[in-house]
């Protein structure tokens, strides 16, 4: 069994359990519940043969190449190829597409009635298929037909909720960011195409010295704007924010968590595999771009009250500091050091697959969230931890996790980021240091700004007093919903504590790839999980930390307990409240907790502050009966990219306009040129 489920028979097998749910749940879709059981259960068992498929071809060190079927069209190959890259990334989608799934089982019951659940489950399992695809072609039209098929499937997934018209318009932005980044998609693979005369990734990389180092300048210009648009690096993330809030949770967790991460993919096998080596300033563009996304990426997550954006926001934050790794990476390599340039390597898939979790786990906490109060503002939360204990000790554990706390395993991969950008600070000449100095201070600062985002979030929406009266009839989630998250939780936990672990097994997977074949990794683990650099610059003990946190906690437990308490005689009273009604009025709300930060960026942010005030009586306005601030912050992108780069087009067109004379003969020679011009170009 276990040869088979490693064998190409058995990957053929995960994709037909995703082909033979996507069909049986349009057969139901005339049936809610079997529509919903039918495609719960046939996702949760691809997504289990999914692991259990990548962690045998992880544990064996196995890959695989071959064709799902031959075609009479020289150029489309329906080729795969699987190594440890492309089984890292399997092992991904299919653990979160495991927990999402079981996690979806309850939560699409909110939909009986209102929209068809067969139709989900058809476009979700498409999701999941098409995701594996991605991450295993070897040939770019099959990519290309495999990362449409992702995209049109989220896309229908993100206007599911159709009859929300800021769902459809969200739906909208993100079909056209889409295709702007696939046109540059395509325009590498043409200009690849030209130079090397295949579409076949290995052929590429094996001629790619015979393209022109401008056109290959070329090809990293399209590659960055084309798959960074899908993983949402500033300024083509405006579809990020829009777009996950409008699709339902477990497919927004899928989206955040491993969809965007497509994009991360196809840059590691781009620049450090077919590619490589690449020139010095393409990592140091790939370092700033990841340096600005963290940063601006955590100031707008301060500024949302929308629960779903400020997640979106921090998805945009956690790819700029994947991008911190990768981009070290890539600048170390072309320096010829190649050690540190696997310790980049490993730091940033090792965000990589640690983002896939918390990210997931925090958006089913908030689509529990939402499910029970029906609005995704957090300004009328409040005290749901008294309702719904359970999801807020997962939210809690996601919120540690990403704000990089020890012992969860956010703070491992970014103390690894840490690293490889301290050593670009210890190694290099003065005008790369500055680079890294600068990376290494953005890094450390996203983490302050984001530690401070989840503690007005998780206080916002748990803590405190209810804001508004839906509070009141809220309950826990369902099991299968809690489930999900606990599950999701307690890995969160698991990769801090065995970070040693992890290291080793991504290290292996990097070892894999050429450019790293045979090159010392630069940080060893100990047999006590003890992560530590060859140059003995630093060390970490996970277990250590655990160990020493559980004692303080046991220690202050012991004290309250049989110390504090033993002696004292506890009454309980009227919370003091200085004569006043003591309401949710006196409670500082999540915009007020961010305003402070938010004035310190206004050159960048762009802050406005709205009062609206009620009276109770609308002639005299002695006596206000209620005042409302609302403070909300300027899109940067909006006004200083994309307006003008629209202004720009729409000039363009009207110039052009000229051209459209009414006269047939001269379009049949405006067609004959563009096919000469074509011609001429492609080949």
């Amino acid at each position: 069994m276990i040869a088979f489920i490693s064998s190409q028979a058995g990957f053929l097998v995960l994709l037909s359990v995703f082909a033979v749910g996507a069909i049986g749940s349009l057969v139901f879709r005339n049936h809610d519940t079997w529509a919903n059981v039918w495609s719960s259960f046939f996702a949760l068992f691809g997504s289990l043969v999914g692991i259990i498929f990548s962690l045998l071809m992880l544990i064996q060190g196995r890959e695989m190449s071959f064709s799902l079927f031959q075609t009479s069209f020289v150029f489309l190959q329906f080729s795969l190829r699987i190594d440890m890259l492309s089984a890292f990334f399997i092992f991904a989608i299919s653990l979160v597409g495991f927990f999402c799934s079981l996690y979806g089982f309850g939560y699409v019951k909110h939909y009986y009635g209102k929209y068809s659940i067969g139709v989900l489950g058809f476009l979700y399992h498409i999701l999941l298929g098409s995701l594996l695809l991605v991450v295993t072609t070897s040939n770019a039209l099959f990519f290309l037909i495999a990362w449409e098929t992702m995209s049109i499937a989220s896309y229908f997934l993100v206007v599911y909720d159709r009859r929300d018209a800021s769902n459809v318009k969200a739906g909208f932005l993100y079909l056209i960011m889409t295709y702007v980044g696939t046109a540059f998609i395509i325009a590498f693979f043409l200009m690849a195409y030209k130079y090397t005369g295949s579409f076949q990734f290995d052929v590429i990389k094996l001629h790619h010295a015979l393209i022109p180092q401008m056109i290959q300048n070329a090809m990293f210009a399209c590659a960055l704007i084309g798959f960074g648009t899908k993983a949402g690096i500033i300024p083509f993330h405006i579809w990020l924010p829009a777009a996950h809030p409008a699709a339902p949770s477990h497919v927004s967790a899928m989206m955040s968590g491993v969809m965007i991460k497509t994009g991360i993919y196809m840059m590691i096998r781009l620049f450090l595999d077919v590619l490589a080596p690449v020139p010095l300033w393409w990592g140091e563009v790939v370092l700033v771009i990841g340096m600005v996304s963290s940063i601006l990426g955590v100031l707008y997550a301060l500024t949302e009250h929308d629960i779903k954006r400020l997640l979106a926001y921090h998805s945009i934050e956690n790819i700029g500091i994947i991008l911190l790794g990768i981009g070290s990476s890539i600048t170390f390599y072309a320096l010829d050091m190649k050690s540190l340039a696997l310790l980049g390597l490993i730091a940033g898939l090792f965000h990589t697959i640690n983002h896939a979790l918390f990210k997931s786990l925090l958006f089913l906490g908030a689509g529990s969230v939402i499910d029970q109060m029906h609005t995704k503002n957090m300004e009328e939360y409040g005290g749901l931890i008294r309702y719904m204990p359970q999801t807020a000790l997962f939210f809690l554990i996601g919120s540690m996790a990403i704000s990089a706390l020890p012992p969860f395993n956010g703070f491992f991969s970014e103390w690894l980021t840490f690293q490889s950008l301290f050593q670009g600070i210890a190694t290099l000449s003065f005008s790369l240091q500055f680079i890294f100095v600068l990376a290494a201070g953005s890094l450390a600062f996203t983490g302050g700004l984001a530690l401070t985002c989840f503690v007005k979030a998780f206080a916002g929406i748990f803590l405190a007093r209810p804001r508004s009266k839906e509070v009141m009839h809220v309950k826990e989630s369902v099991l299968s919903m809690r489930l999900a998250m606990g599950g999701l939780a307690f890995l969160s936990i698991l990769f801090g504590l065995f970070a040693g672990f992890v290291t080793e097994t991504i290290a292996f997977v990097g070892q894999r790839l050429d450019i790293f074949h045979n090159v010392k990794v630069f940080v060893s683990v100990s047999s006590m999980q003890t992560l530590q650099l060859t140059d003995g610059f630093a060390l970490v003990s996970a277990p250590a930390i655990f160990s020493f946190l559980a004692i303080i906690l046991f220690g202050v437990f012991l004290l309250v307990r049989f110390g504090i308490n033993s002696t004292q005689k506890i009454s309980f009273g009227d919370t003091w409240d200085c004569g006043t009604h003591l309401d949710t009025r006196m409670e500082i709300t999540t915009t007020g907790f961010a305003r402070s930060i938010i004035l310190v960026f206004k050159n960048v942010l762009k802050p406005s502050i709205q009062q609206t005030v009620k009276y109770h009586d609308a002639k005299s306005r002695y006596i206000p009966k209620s005042r409302t601030v609302t403070m909300s912050v300027g899109n940067i992108y909006l006004t200083h990219f994309y307006q003008p780069l629209q202004k720009m087009i729409d000039e363009a067109s009207l110039r052009s306009k000229t051209i459209q004379g009414g006269n047939i003969n001269m379009y049949i020679s405006y067609i004959f040129l563009a096919l000469i011009l074509s011609l001429f170009v492609v080949l």
